[in-house]
């Protein structure tokens, strides 16, 4: 999963945006300010029952990591957590 879910700068973060963005999510801030520094972002291709593939971006690691849990469901209250 996905370490910008607990992190202080969820909401400000240019790379999580993208991965949002790859993703077809919703974004969290539509102005983010702050580029991480160092990011290291797994990409995993994934093999549909239906011969399709999809993808999973998850940043693993982050210089810029500040932890606060819960920081996501703060912000989206009653969403459902990004798989």
């Amino acid at each position: 999963m996905c370490i910008c879910i607990n992190c202080k700068f969820v909401d400000r973060c240019i790379t999580y945006h993208n991965v949002e963005e790859n993703h077809g999510a919703d974004h969290i801030s539509d102005l983010p300010d702050m580029e991480a520094i160092n990011p290291f972002i797994h990409v995993t291709v994934i093999e549909e029952e239906n011969g399709l593939h999809s993808t999973e971006w998850d940043v693993r690691s982050c210089d810029s990591y500040q932890e606060e849990l819960g920081k996501w469901s703060s912000i989206r209250p009653g969403m459902e957590l990004p798989a």
